[in-house]
């Protein structure tokens, strides 16, 4: 799944960039998609960043302003998200209510920005401007009159800062400076531009996390634990494959934490590497998930058998994660970006480098059938042909028997 999000910069008094405003889209196309209500439209954005594991990587670690209608306000969802990474914005339908003042007096305690959107000045918002940090005046729709007004009431709330937004022209900019903006944004700097990510669903993060945790020297078996109860559909994959013929176990199975002790750390890590390709291959073919797990096998089994002192588990990783970018239709560089993995590990993915990486290359001319070049290659890495292709044909039919236990 795909989400699409346009990020307009909002720069200072210098032209240099303060923070992104994020609008929803629902393509590369640049217009706020038709028939989705303001509300809607705030529940996708929050569930887009929730899952997409990355607003850092859309607003290159600025701030984000991101509008909040009414209701989603007086129901808290800006809480959802990192205080210290965005900009609570005020759509401008909201009402002055009491409850709506009663969410922004506890969002300030919380430690949130606020900010008021497109604003036009209403005595009743004065009660709001001891919780507010920002004020944004749409150049398209005020007139001097009323920003000689605006000014004038916020000269009592000198800690307001305001931000010019809709500027077109380089006379709108000299003039918001002069009436004391500090912030801008509008065509005159740049127009928005839209942003395509991948989005995560609360499954994939949860295996996500479970991949951090097995890569870690100590495991964490409690963590584990807990990641599993948290997610019942991983739980219940879990408890079936332990109790697959393939391992021809008679004991019953009481616990999540049993589960993972029976399995041993070598088999669950496999089998989160199985979650994993599950997860982020829904409506793809089967072969590809048989593909992934054959190549981390065979990059496994290879390790074992020409470099026993390297870490068999990162060469399991990198030749699984190796086709995640045709799993969920990413960037490869943007999806390494996401996943909490070492360096190295990331490098042999997208850049082939390191010793792990040339048995992935070995993999791939197996996939092709290019005989020459895996006699060759097989040579510079020191190691049997045919050995190998025997390794390789072991790493096929364990994929297929892990797959079916799987089903």
């Amino acid at each position: 799944m795909n989400f699409y999000v346009a990020r307009q910069p909002i720069l200072d008094t210098d032209k240099k960039l303060f923070a992104y405003e994020l609008l929803l889209r629902n393509s590369l196309d640049n217009f706020f998609p038709k028939n989705v209500s303001d509300e809607e439209a705030t529940a996708k954005i929050i569930d887009g960043l929730e899952y997409n594991l990355g607003l850092e990587s859309l607003t290159q670690g600025s701030l984000a302003f991101i509008n909040f209608p009414h209701d989603s306000l007086i129901n808290g969802y800006p809480l959802l998200l990192d205080k210290e990474k965005i900009v609570v914005e005020i759509l401008e339908t909201a009402k002055p209510t009491r409850k709506l003042l009663a969410a922004c007096i506890d969002l300030k305690k919380k430690g949130y920005t606020i900010a008021l959107d497109d604003y036009e000045h209403g005595s009743a918002w004065i009660h709001f401007f001891p919780y507010v940090d920002i004020i944004k005046l749409d150049y398209s729709l005020t007139s001097e009159e009323q920003f000689e007004e605006i000014i004038q009431v916020l000269s009592s709330f000198p800690e307001i800062k305001l931000l010019a937004e809709k500027i077109e022209t380089y006379s709108e900019f000299e003039h918001a400076v002069s009436i004391g903006c500090s912030y801008f944004q509008g065509y005159f700097f740049s127009r928005p531009e839209v942003i395509k990510t991948v989005a995560f669903n609360p499954s994939q993060v949860a295996v996500v996390n479970l991949m951090s945790e097995i890569n870690k020297d100590d495991l964490d078996v409690k963590k584990i634990t807990s990641i599993f109860e948290d997610e019942v559909n991983l739980a219940f994959k879990l408890l079936r494959y332990v109790q697959s013929p393939i391992f021809k176990r008679d004991a019953n199975i009481e616990s999540i934490k049993q589960a993972i002790l029976v399995l041993g750390f070598e088999e669950l890590r496999r089998f989160i590497c199985l979650l994993f390709t599950a997860q982020f291959s829904m409506g793809k073919p089967q072969e590809l998930n048989v593909m992934a797990l054959a190549r981390g096998r065979f990059c496994e089994l290879m390790v074992n058998a020409a470099m026993p002192t390297q870490s068999k588990s990162s060469a399991f990783l990198i030749g699984l994660l190796s086709l995640i970018d045709a799993m969920v239709d990413g960037d490869i560089q943007e999806l390494m970006d996401k996943l909490p993995l070492r360096q190295e590990i990331k490098d042999a993915i997208v850049k082939r480098r390191g010793e792990s990486a040339k048995f992935l290359q070995l993999c791939e001319l197996f996939e092709k059938a290019d005989w020459a070049n895996i006699e060759e290659f097989s040579q510079k890495l020191g190691v049997d042909a045919e050995q190998s292709s025997l390794l390789y044909q072991e790493a096929l039919s364990w994929a297929d028997l892990r797959m079916s236990a799987m089903h």
